[in-house]
């Protein structure tokens, strides 16, 4: 029996079929046939008719239904990167502040150092790259858990006085590529997928 997530996957997927002209180029992904191929969370996605896919495995829970809503709504513009924006920052995202602070951030705060310690195979992972040296922090990198969506975590590391932080920004017109409420959910998957590879 199809699951509620699922069955919101699906429905996503019947809409971005109705008229998929555009997506190739918006998302941007390789096409094959009906299919469009493209990294997303660290892995290898397919988008078809019947269903979303990463590294082979379908895709009926919270990942699909994210990946269904950015190929809807990315629009056919580049990222813009900088500068960077907090999640608090973005238009409506009041209601989904505290979880994502929890979700998101502060559930690395213990692994920090681990993350350092792994932060080039987490960058590499996601196609990333280093973080802007104003964006301060002890160290920071910048992933890229969907084509035109980039993450800055900025991470201080503890010290006698302080205790360890992390903070996610976002990419500054990430809004025109997702609603808001799921751009907290992709902080949300992004960072669980950091933990992921720290094992």
């Amino acid at each position: 029996m199809e699951n509620s997530y699922a069955k919101i996957v699906r429905e996503n997927l019947d809409r971005l079929y109705r008229d998929c002209s555009d997506r190739a180029e918006a998302i941007p992904a390789e096409r094959e046939g009906d299919a469009f191929i493209f990294d997303a969370f660290g892995e290898r996605c397919r988008i078809q008719p019947d269903g979303i896919y990463l590294a082979g495995e379908r895709q009926t829970g919270a990942p699909g239904i994210l990946i269904s809503l950015y190929a809807l709504h990315v629009k056919p513009v580049p990222c813009g990167r900088e500068p960077f924006r907090g999640f608090k920052d973005l238009p409506n995202s009041m209601p989904y502040v505290g979880a994502f602070s929890s979700h998101t951030e502060r559930v690395l705060v213990p692994r920090v150092e681990m993350i350092r310690e792994h932060a080039a195979a987490i960058v590499d992972r996601f196609h990333g790259q280093e973080a802007p040296s104003a964006v301060g922090g002890d160290f920071s990198f910048v992933l890229l858990p969907l084509p035109k969506i980039a993450l800055c975590y900025i991470f201080y590391r503890a010290d006698e006085e302080f205790p360890a932080t992390a903070t996610c920004l976002f990419s500054h017109n990430a809004v025109e590529h997702m609603p808001v409420d799921a751009l907290a959910d992709v902080g949300e998957y992004t960072s669980r997928k950091i933990l992921e590879i720290l094992g």
